[in-house]
C-alpha cells in the first residue's frame, strides 16, 4: 500500500504587516535623531519705507574688528593670526574697550536709567566674520561660538556688576539695560576665496 504524502500546513502571514508596521513606530518613536541646530541671529527691523535712508554710511575703521578664516581653517583677527582659544578674549576687549584705547571702539554717552542713568557705552562696534569658500563647517561654527560667547560673559560681568546676580536670572527689563549697554553686533559676509597663509 502506498504511503500517503502529508502536506505541510502553511504559515498564516496575514499578520506580518501588522506586526512590521508596529516594529517600525516603535523603533521611530524610542530612537533619538541627530538634529541640527542654527545660530542665533535677531534680525535687523525692515527699514521704515516713510524715513529716507542714508547709504552712505562711514564706518570708522576703530570700530570694526575683522576676524577672517581662510580655506586651512587658520583664523585671522584684524592683522595678526591668532588660535580660536584666544578670539573670545580678545574679542571681549574690542567689545567693552575698557581702557578707552584709542584704536578700539570709541564710545559715547547713553542714558540707561536701570544703569544708573548716564554710562559710557561702545555701541558703533561691528564684529565683521568673513570666511573662505573652503573653511569647514566646524572651524565656521567654533568662531561664531566664541564671539557669542564673548558677549554672553561680558553680559554676565555687567549684571553682576549692576544687578548682583547673572545675566538669565535678570527680569526682561534688566536684560534690555544690559543689552542696550553691550550689543551684539556681529556682521557676516559673503565666503570668498582666500587661499592660504
Amino acid at each position: 500500500m502506498a504511503r500517503k504524502k502529508r502536506s505541510m500546513p502553511g504559515i498564516n502571514s496575514s499578520s506580518t504587516a501588522d506586526i512590521a508596521f508596529m516594529l517600525l513606530i516603535f523603533f521611530l518613536t524610542t530612537t533619538s535623531m541627530d538634529t541640527d541646530r542654527g545660530l542665533a541671529r535677531r534680525l535687523p527691523n525692515p527699514p521704515d519705507p516713510n524715513v529716507k535712508q542714508n547709504d552712505d554710511i562711514i564706518v570708522k575703521e576703530r570700530n570694526v574688528l575683522q576676524v577672517r578664516l581662510n580655506k586651512d581653517n587658520q583664523l585671522m583677527v584684524g592683522s595678526e593670526y591668532l588660535d580660536i582659544k584666544q578670539l573670545r578674549a580678545k574679542a571681549k576687549e574690542f567689545i567693552a574697550n575698557p581702557n578707552d584705547d584709542a584704536n578700539l571702539p570709541e564710545k559715547h554717552v547713553k542714558n540707561i536709567p536701570l544703569l544708573g542713568g548716564d554710562v559710557m557705552v561702545p555701541e558703533n562696534h561691528i564684529i565683521s566674520v568673513t570666511n573662505d569658500v573652503g573653511t569647514s563647517y566646524q572651524a565656521y561654527i567654533d568662531v561664531q561660538n566664541e564671539l557669542v560667547a564673548a558677549y554672553n560673559e561680558l553680559r554676565n560681568e555687567a549684571a553682576k556688576a549692576n544687578f548682583g546676580k547673572n545675566y538669565a536670572e535678570c527680569d526682561e527689563d534688566q536684560k534690555k539695560a544690559i543689552r542696550d549697554f553691550i550689543p551684539q553686533k556681529i556682521s557676516e559676509a559673503e565666503p570668498k576665496k582666500y587661499g592660504g597663509k
